[in-house]
Order: C-alpha cells, then structure tokens, then sequence
C-alpha cells in the first residue's frame, strides 16, 4: 500500500525547491559555424559571383561568334576587376561574419 502525504496549498507553495539526487552530467558542445561552407551562402556574395560568371559567359558566347576586338575589350576590363571583386568579397565576408 503506498503512504499518502497530506499537505497545505501553503505548505506545498512555500516548500523549497526539489534538488535532483543525480547532478547533470556536463557535455561540450561544438559548433562547425566557422568552417561550415554553406556559410559562403551570402545573398551578397552570391550576387557578385554571378555577375562575374554572366560576364564570362558572356565573354565565352562572344568568342564563339567571332567578335574577337570586342572579347579582348573583355579581358582587359575583366583582368581588372576579378582581383578587385574577389578580394572586396573576401573583404566582405570576413568583415560580416561572426566568428
């Protein structure tokens, strides 16, 4: 037969905490945020890489046509600007995210 315990709503509100008898047992937790790719996923970076990838698109669709000044006019502006939107989105990224 199990033992009943009679209690007040006064004794049961003012009755200190229960403590567990077993104490939590401490865990690590690891976070892969700063070496995770998806992290490159920005809406920034993500534009500015495919504005690049149309102009060399753009620039290989024209060399197949034969309008070779117009492709060279292409590789002179892109030898330029490749290096700039490369180091100013690797500027970017590592300015915006939070380690």
């Amino acid at each position: 037969m199990r033992k009943t315990h009679d209690s007040t709503f006064q004794n049961f509100c003012h009755k200190p905490s229960f403590n567990p008898s077993t104490k939590p047992r401490p865990f690590r937790a690891y976070s892969f945020v700063p070496f995770s790719p998806l992290a490159m996923l920005d809406p920034t970076i993500l534009t500015i890489g495919g504005i690049v990838l149309g102009i060399a698109i753009i620039e290989r669709i024209l060399e197949r046509w034969g309008v070779i000044d117009l492709v060279d006019q292409f590789s002179k502006i892109m030898r330029f600007i490749l290096p700039v939107t490369f180091y100013g989105a690797l500027f970017y990224f590592f300015a915006t995210f939070m380690f």
